[in-house]
């Protein structure tokens, strides 16, 4: 296809799946990530550039580059994110509710805003916010992670709102529980934070699904090549889980 693709945090798990997705299909795709290691090994058609999400500076000088080399982008993943301190509303310290804020929101709208400088001459593009089911149920003990995650589909939506009119449209996933190192160690902290085991935490988040097991990866990326397609061309201004379909959120 030849789409210009741009994935914030994606040298590592989701991120990487969707980067390998698009490339897939023939698109030309970067990634960031501040993983210099995972950028380093990148598979071939991958590049990728050392980079903080949340750094406003960073941010413009990666669109500045692209614009100059590509001149323009066709679709952007706001896909960084940190999972934030696990611990009760009176135990939360404010050092780590601004850092999760930071990456998982801020981040999120410095890559809208970049990619609208360029999308907007263009009239025509595709910006994918990757959200949670926590920013549309809530989850206990992760107020800073669920904040972010709530605003990042507020801001989804206004963003849909104001591009709508030059051609671009904007959307947010809501991935479920995905499988991989990420959710590992969220689960272990959740597990301390309510004095259960790893295991029950983990068989709690799957049996309050429809589907019974945790999502994979792959689902995410699915969703986002979909949302990406002339056939979502009628698709803008929502927040669409990929979860399984979760009825119990507090395992």
């Amino acid at each position: 296809m030849n789409r210009r693709v741009l994935i914030t945090a994606g040298a590592n798990g989701i991120g990487l799946v969707m980067a390998r997705a698009f490339a897939a299909l023939g698109d030309r795709v970067r990634v960031t990530d501040v993983d210099e290691a995972a950028v380093a090994a990148l598979p071939a058609g991958i590049r990728g550039t050392v980079c903080d999400a949340a750094s406003e500076a960073a941010i413009d000088l990666l669109f500045a580059d692209i614009a100059q080399e590509w001149g323009g982008l066709d679709i952007a993943v706001a896909n960084a994110g940190i999972k934030g301190p696990t611990a009760a509303i009176e135990e939360m310290p404010l050092e780590g509710w601004h850092q999760c804020l930071g990456v998982n929101l801020d981040g999120a709208m410095l890559l809208a805003r970049g990619a609208a400088r360029l999308m907007k001459p263009a009239r025509q593009g595709v910006i994918i916010f990757i959200s949670s089911t926590s920013g549309l149920y809530g989850t206990p003990f992760r107020a800073p992670y669920v904040a972010a995650k709530w605003g990042v589909i507020g801001l989804m939506k206004t963003v849909a709102m104001e591009l709508g009119p030059h051609g671009i449209r904007a959307n947010a996933i809501c991935p479920g529980s995905v499988n991989g190192p990420r959710i590992d160690r969220v689960i272990e902290a959740e597990a301390a934070a309510k004095g259960m085991t790893p295991q029950a935490v983990r068989q709690g988040y799957a049996s309050g699904t429809a589907m019974k097991r945790l999502t994979e990866a792959q689902d995410v990326a699915d969703m986002a090549v979909f949302l990406a397609s002339d056939g979502a061309r009628m698709v803008t201004g929502q927040a669409l889980a990929v979860d399984g379909m979760t009825y119990n959120v507090d395992p």
